[in-house]
């Protein structure tokens, strides 16, 4: 049929929705399959809605247009979406998953027996579900509760949508603040940015602005500065100087420096906010923060002044038997090493890799267990914790599963009344510890425990607020033994020795000959020269010549998420190239990532009811789209997600060097490009290529790798960590 010359744009079209062809949760932009009423056709509509579903009636009004690709298609520039009401459309419907627990096998039987009437069934006399063969009270109670649910979940997508923003967090939002969510954020939208991953001030700034609130209202100002500090954490800031503080504030809410000065003052008053005079600067901290630092220090201190636990033990004549019993002689600055965590309560052990940290460790355990001291092993990373595990032969587990967490609050079961049986804890990978944890941990240590921390303080800091193994170890105020003797047998690594020339300034060795190494750097000039490398060293080179698994044991590194080189787009070609689609295999779209059962994942935050953390890799087991769920397997333990949930997750083929740290892979791949420039420096670098157990692969630019391995200027961090054990506060 030929279109009009001049269109109407004001047409009216009505019909019921056969498919959803497309929908962008970001925007509501929708592609939609509609039996149109008046069209022996089916037609092609495109608009936006807050949430759509096959069954469903929608009204439309808008003009024709000829895709040239394809086809003729309906505009809409108004698009009202109703529930179905024919007996056809209600059986659609519930068959398209909206309702976890309904399919189409379910909904035509529902339909069958209850016709238009169905919905009210479910809504006021759930139990006649019962009626139907196969619907047992559990799945009676499951339909019930995700009809509830998605009544809720819908009524939040038309109040987003309705104030010009994204719907895609809608079930986060439901989840979060249950049944009253939308009075919740009417009273305070600003509580979106606070609470709700995925979610930034400038959304819920723009759905106060739609609910009448003035641009130099107290509560915006007050709700800005909180959100820069906030901010400023997620930076690794533990505070801010009073004067960014104001710019940065002024910026994000355009509005005179002086409103914000009178909200810092406000915030003063009401001790929202802490001013601290610290060296030439004043700097204003959230309030927890502050007491972290404080806490810390006062404790540190006072166990650095103290000798620890222990009975007394003849250091030579034990070393010298443990030295027998394990046929591992300690060289002299090991045994160093040993008698000074034998004398203090509290010590920092740092160094390199192939230094001998584990030798230390596993021979100081050995030592004190034979004398029944009590001791405790932890580390940040469940990796970081079973490789603790395995080099000790001790018992280890992540921080946050030795302070118990309570899934509720998010906090610590085991703190000052509830702390631990121990005598020492040791702490593996301390750099990636930040003061709120360190905090923490020190709240459930009893006061004459001691404290063993060891890390590598050249790798980058923690992805938390503060420097914490820094900041011990300039203060010169706790007890640091540094390592910095490579031993024979680290040093035919050329990993090890490699890192420790990048650390030093200096460009890695380079590999001569045919013989299989474990370090490569593969030079290439072009970005798109270096993606297709990399995927031909993933997929096929490292498989073939060092028979490693290129999903499982190889990871791909690189400084940034955005970019041709960034970790969005890689993962995107590694998961076609290495996991991809496949007819019959089940895939889902969310929050703008596609997921297919195989994929490699990472838990992206801290989720206390699952028992998984920021960091966390995993990989898909099952794809269940009649019960909107996905299943991950983390170190052999399954993991339900609700497909709302997947904003948790992310695909990790390629993963942030940030995101690496306490983890070790069997072989690490790192793409290096000119165009990368801000995140060219050394330690990041050095981290990256230390990730590395049996195989680092560098490929890229030469002028990157030097530029990296120059810049060893360190973004600083402001806090007062260091100050406090400096000034004995």
């Amino acid at each position: 049929m030929d279109l009009p010359k001049n269109p109407d744009p004001n047409l009216a079209l009505a019909g019921l929705v056969e498919r959803v062809t497309f929908f962008n949760e970001e925007n509501g932009f929708c592609i939609l399959k509609v039996r149109a009423r008046g069209h022996a056709d089916v037609i092609a509509v495109i608009g936006s809605a807050p949430a759509v579903s096959p069954g469903e009636w929608i009204d439309a009004r808008g003009h024709w247009v000829q895709d040239r690709e394809f086809g003729r298609q309906f505009k809409a520039d108004h698009l009202n979406v109703t529930p179905p009401d024919s007996p056809e459309g209600i059986e659609r419907y519930l068959a398209s998953g909206l309702v976890k627990g309904v399919g189409p096998t379910y909904a035509r039987k529902l339909v069958a027996r209850f016709g238009t009437g169905i919905f009210d069934v479910i809504e006021n006399a759930s139990a006649r579900l019962q009626e139907i063969d196969g619907i047992g009270p559990k799945r009676r109670q499951r339909i019930k509760q995700a009809w509830n649910e998605q009544k809720a979940v819908r009524k939040i997508m038309v109040f987003l949508h309705g104030n010009g923003v994204s719907t895609a967090r809608a079930v986060r939002i439901h989840k979060t603040y249950g049944d009253e969510a939308i009075e919740v954020v009417r009273a305070d939208p600003y509580r979106l940015a606070r609470d709700i991953r995925g979610i930034g001030f400038k959304t819920a700034d723009q759905i106060a602005q739609r609910l009448g609130l003035a641009l130099d209202a107290p509560a915006r100002i007050d709700a800005g500065l909180q959100h820069v500090l906030v901010q400023a954490t997620d930076n690794g800031h533990c505070a801010l100087p009073l004067d960014v503080l104001r710019d940065e504030a002024t910026r994000l809410l355009v509005v005179d420096s002086a409103l914000v000065l009178t909200g810092i003052d406000r915030s003063l008053s009401s001790r929202n906010l802490i001013r601290e005079r610290v060296g030439d600067s004043d700097l204003l901290f959230l309030p927890p923060l502050r007491h972290a630092e404080h806490a810390i220090a006062h404790r540190l201190l006072r166990s650095a002044q103290a000798r620890p636990p222990y009975p007394d033990i003849d250091a030579a004549t034990d070393l010298a038997t443990v030295e027998a019993r394990t046929g591992q002689a300690l060289a002299p600055s090991q045994r160093d090493a040993v008698i000074a965590a034998l004398r203090h309560r509290v010590l920092v052990i740092t160094g390199g890799p192939g230094v001998g940290k584990t030798t230390i460790l596993r021979t100081l355990l050995a030592l004190l267990t034979q004398h029944k001291v009590r001791c405790l092993l932890a580390a940040p990373t469940g990796r970081a914790a079973r490789r603790m595990a395995e080099a000790t032969g001790l018992p280890a587990q992540t921080i946050h599963r030795l302070l118990e967490v309570n899934p509720g609050t998010g906090g610590f079961l085991r703190k000052e009344d509830n702390q631990l049986a121990t005598d020492l804890l040791v702490i593996d990978e301390a750099s990636m510890v930040d003061v709120p944890l360190l905090h923490s941990v020190l709240r459930a240590l009893p006061e004459p425990a001691a404290l063993l921390l060891v890390g590598d303080v050249d790798q980058l800091p923690s992805v938390g607020p503060g420097s914490v193994l820094r900041d011990l170890i300039d203060s010169q105020s706790i007890p640091v033994v540094r390592l910095i003797e490579v031993f024979r047998q680290a040093a035919g690594s050329r990993i090890i020795t490699n890192a420790h020339r990048i650390n030093q300034g200096l460009l890695p060795e380079p590999h001569t000959g045919s013989d299989l190494t474990d370090f490569y750097f593969i030079e290439r000039e072009d970005p798109g020269a270096i993606t297709a490398t990399l995927l031909e060293v993933v997929r096929n080179r490292i498989p073939t010549r060092f028979k490693l698994d290129p999903i499982r044991d190889v990871q791909i590194l690189t400084p940034q998420n955005r970019g041709s080189l960034g970790v969005r787009e890689l993962n995107n070609v590694l998961q076609e190239s290495l996991n991809p689609a496949t007819e019959g295999v089940p895939w889902i779209e969310k929050f703008g990532i596609r997921f297919r059962r195989g994929d490699k994942v990472l838990q992206t935050r801290n989720n206390y009811d699952k028992d998984v953390f920021n960091g966390d890799v995993g990989w898909i087991t099952a794809l269940d789209e009649l019960e909107q769920e996905l299943t991950i397997d983390f170190d052999g333990r399954a993991v339900v997600y609700d497909f709302g949930e997947l904003d948790e997750v992310v695909p990790a083929y390629a993963m942030t060097v940030h995101k690496s740290q306490g983890s070790e892979f069997p072989a690490v791949v790192i793409p290096l490009a000119v165009q990368q420039y801000i995140l060219l420096q050394r330690n990041l670098l050095y981290t990256a290529i230390t990730r590395g157990r049996k195989l680092v692969v560098v490929i890229g630019q030469s002028r990157a790798l030097r530029i990296a391995i120059q810049n060893d200027q360190r973004e600083a961090r402001w806090g007062a960590l260091s100050h406090r054990l400096q000034s004995h506060l």
